[in-house]
């Protein structure tokens, strides 16, 4: 006889179902819409107020340059490109209830993670990340600017610099396993460097590049196994919990 499988409690079955869901670019687009939403309408609203995202701002500049300048473009390519993703995995059209909410909280949690690594740098090499002063006007401003970071910055890095990478370097014989790593590495390092040049970016220090770095790991992680809309909340999610409420 065939051992029968040993029964799971329901607790287990629902915290399987919210790891498979979660992941799902469907469950992505549905999460980031309303960040998305809020952050396109916000530097339409705000004007000079609003803080743009460089890498909002390369992304559209590039789109520019190959002839397609329309002001929405860029936000509705990400909803094509996680349609036509989902579309690919074959995977239900539906979600579960109180999903979003279960990613939400993932996010919070995580982004006080990674608050905490900053800390413990901060700790280790006697150093302090320097505060944000901001008025009213400035911190909504700074607060659209968050959520553009947590979206575009995941979009430009992770899903296409990331994906692009890894796939690239498994085309010429690379291991799978040593591609990504790879690719973890690489963009990270390009994620990090991408704070202190151009238009929007920022004085070099040692301390916040080494930091980037191993935020640009972090969220690489995420993105493998958590997915988009996880990577893309924590990054948002710590940009406004350090950005705003900073001691």
């Amino acid at each position: 006889m065939v051992p029968a499988a040993p029964r799971r409690s329901p607790l287990a079955r629902l915290a399987e179902t919210y790891w498979t869901e979660s992941r799902r670019p469907l469950a992505s687009l549905v999460f980031i819409a309303p960040l998305l939403a809020t952050y396109e309408a916000g530097v339409l609203v705000l004007g000079p107020e609003a803080v743009r995202n460089g890498a909002d701002a390369w992304l559209r500049q590039f789109l520019d340059l190959v002839g397609f300048g329309q002001y929405f473009l860029l936000p509705i390519l990400i909803v094509c490109i996680l349609l036509g993703w989902h579309y690919t995995t074959r995977r239900p059209w539906r979600l579960s209830g109180g999903l979003l909410y279960g990613m939400a909280g993932e996010s919070i949690l995580l982004a006080i993670c990674l608050r905490l690594l900053l800390q413990l740098q901060g700790a280790l090499l006697q150093t302090e990340a320097a505060p944000l002063e901001l008025s009213v006007a400035a911190t909504v401003g700074a607060a659209v600017g968050f959520l553009g970071a947590g979206i575009y910055e995941e979009l430009l890095f992770r899903l296409i610099l990331l994906s692009t990478v890894a796939w690239g370097l498994k085309r010429l014989g690379t291991a799978p396993r040593s591609s990504m790593i790879a690719a973890v590495l690489l963009t990270s390092f390009l994620f990090a460097t991408a704070h202190y040049v151009g238009t929007y970016g920022e004085a070099f220090h040692w301390f916040s590049f080494m930091f980037r770095f191993l935020a640009g790991v972090f969220f690489s992680i995420l993105f493998v196994y958590r997915g988009f809309g996880i990577a893309a909340g924590t990054h948002a999610g710590y940009d406004i919990l350090v950005g705003l409420f900073a001691p």
